[in-house]
């Protein structure tokens, strides 16, 4: 058995203010405030600052930043003793990934040596951080603070090269980046959650569960996901009727989504019983599937038929599939990101190659559509791969088998902690995912 060195007094501090620092010192040399009087006209600058308002996005930059820091964060902390490491570390990898997001995003497009920051840029850095957070999910509870921000360092640098590649590159439409977002950030995961297998959990873990309470808590993240997602796959559409198309496609593929959750869930669960990890995850599957051809021409009925299948494809996924991925293919995948952004993510990528070929988008080419796809995948999962054995060497501090799970590990725990807890689990719910 390995040895494990999980105290983090000197590692993390270390390696977290290196990280700033460097961050620090090239903002110094490279960033600048935007004033308007750019020398040139960039891809993404549509919604830019020069001719109108420059906080006109700002409630929409409010809207991804809730889904980000909020919706993320709640979502995870359905484990019954890691909520302080889902809340936690979330806030920790989206701080430090929004910084060096901005930085790498914008290295292609320098104006005059600098990058100029807007409302814009900030909300494509906090899009490059969401593919950290997805990736989170999948390692939740098996991987240290250091071990994250290493990942965090690795995978934007890698989403970044692909991202540039795909949009400007393939000029792929990917608005709400169904592609280059969830299905990278998932099968990234993944990758990263192989090279990291733990033999030593593929029968599961006490802690690998929820409670009643914390189930509730991970539903907040869901309703503040479902509701802001419009904004999300319209946050950086071209103003106007491609914007407001983007909104309406994501709120009516949202909605079918959800009715399709639930029944499915209904469905396929023991004496028609709901299983509130569908209803958390499945009903937003919706909005990662329709984000490709958000602002497309698909139609409501179009919206929600992506909508529909999303949601079936997820749920069937989270009673199915993932037991399978981890016994059969060494995937411990924590969150079942595969289930609510892997496949939906290629689903919305297959719409989009078919919107594209049915003259839904102008001047886009399908087989460049399918190229993005290919793309994203690709860098992925050997993006992943590279970064998991990175992760994998033994200083990172990562945790033994049995304090997997655990936020006491790393965090100060109240004591009472541990004589409540018991009182407040009214059952196991990871069971009834394996009874039914």
């Amino acid at each position: 058995m390995p040895a494990y060195a999980t105290n983090m007094r000197f590692k993390f501090p270390i390696v977290a203010l290196t990280l700033e620092i460097l961050t620090i010192i090239l903002y110094a040399v490279f960033v600048v405030y935007d004033d308007g009087k750019s020398s040139h006209d960039h891809h993404n600058d549509h919604n830019g600052t020069s001719e109108t308002s420059p906080v006109i996005l700002y409630p929409m930059f409010q809207d991804v930043h809730v889904m980000i820091f909020i919706g993320f964060g709640f979502l995870m902390t359905f484990l019954k003793r890691y909520g302080f490491s889902s809340v936690g570390l979330n806030l920790l990898l989206a701080a430090f990934g929004l910084q060096w997001g901005l930085l790498l995003q914008n290295v292609w497009h320098l104006d005059d040596g600098k990058i100029k920051v807007n409302i814009l840029k900030m909300i494509n850095a906090d899009f490059s951080t969401a593919t950290v957070l997805i990736s989170f999910g999948a390692v939740l509870g098996k991987t240290s603070p250091v071990q994250l921000l290493i990942m965090t360092l690795l995978e934007i640098t890698t989403f970044a090269i692909n991202e540039h590649i795909v949009v400007e590159m393939l000029g792929v439409s990917d608005i709400g980046a169904s592609m280059t977002i969830h299905a990278f950030g998932a099968y990234f995961g993944l990758a990263v959650a192989r090279m990291l297998y733990r033999p030593g959990l593929r029968n599961g873990h006490e802690n690998d569960g929820s409670v009643y309470h914390s189930d509730l808590f991970a539903m907040i993240g869901t309703v503040y996901l479902w509701m802001f997602w419009p904004s999300f796959n319209s946050a950086i559409a071209d103003p106007g009727m491609p914007q407001l198309t983007a909104i309406i496609n994501t709120y009516f593929s949202l909605a079918a989504c959800a009715l399709s959750a639930y029944a499915t869930s209904s469905l396929v669960e023991h004496k028609g019983k709901l299983d509130m990890v569908h209803i958390q995850n499945a009903t937003l599957a919706g909005g990662v599937a329709v984000g490709t051809c958000a602002n497309m021409s698909i139609g409501p009925f179009g919206a929600m038929t992506i909508g529909l299948l999303a949601g079936i494809i997820s749920t069937v996924g989270f009673k199915f599939l993932t037991p399978i991925l981890a016994a059969n293919l060494g995937i411990q995948d924590t969150c079942g990101v595969h289930n609510l952004h892997g496949m939906p993510g290629i689903l919305g990528g297959l719409a989009g190659i078919v919107a594209v070929a049915l003259g839904k988008l102008e001047d886009k080419d399908p087989a460049m559509q399918a190229a993005g796809l290919a793309s994203s995948l690709g860098f992925a999962l050997v993006g992943g791969a590279i970064t998991g054995l990175i992760m994998k060497l033994p200083f990172w501090g990562q945790p033994p088998d049995q304090n997997c799970f655990d936020d006491s590990i790393y965090w100060e725990v109240p004591e009472e902690e541990d004589e409540n807890e018991e009182s407040l689990a009214h059952g196991d719910h990871s069971k009834n995912k394996t009874e039914a």
